[in-house]
């Protein structure tokens, strides 16, 4: 809730500063939201040239496909972009449900969220695949790139 101070007709210096960092911190967690976006519509298209301009080449991971492992760069994601993701033809839509994030000062994020990936299988009906994820962001040279990530749940590739 924003409170305005009016004094003879005009907004309180202090309110409209609260104000201007309030849109300022909500535009840039709207950056994070849409950059995540991005990244998921990459892995969805199967563009590695995408994902990785996204990603800073020391990405490091912990994820299902990884066995609990963690993982460090794209050349283990790369695997599942040069043999899994062209094999997916039907159509693969991602929600972000109630993503959070957390702004680390200007130069980092994190965000939080579910991701639901529905998609049709292999007998043609609709399915949908759940998992919980974390990314971590640092803007460098004004672009925002994944650094880390940890998802549980359901695998990147949807299942037959």
């Amino acid at each position: 809730m924003l409170l305005f101070i009016f004094i003879r007709g005009r907004v309180s210096a202090p309110v409209l500063t609260l104000l201007c960092f309030s849109l300022s911190v909500s535009a840039r967690k709207q950056e994070i939201i849409k950059v995540t976006e991005q990244l998921i519509e990459a892995i969805n298209n199967g563009d590695f040239e995408a994902y990785t301009k996204i990603c800073d080449p020391g990405l490091t991971s912990f994820e299902p496909e990884a066995l609990g492992n963690l993982v460090e760069g794209t050349d283990f994601h790369r695997f599942y972009f040069d043999n899994a993701l062209p094999k997916v033809k039907q159509p693969i839509h991602t929600i972000l449900l109630n993503p959070h994030v957390h702004l680390i000062g200007d130069e980092a994020a994190c965000i939080a969220y579910i991701r639901l990936t529905q998609y049709i299988d292999s007998s043609g009906m609709p399915r949908t695949m759940q998992s919980e994820e974390t990314r971590i962001w640092h803007r460098r040279d004004s672009k925002w790139q994944n650094i880390h990530f940890h998802r549980s749940g359901s695998p990147t590739i949807p299942t037959k």
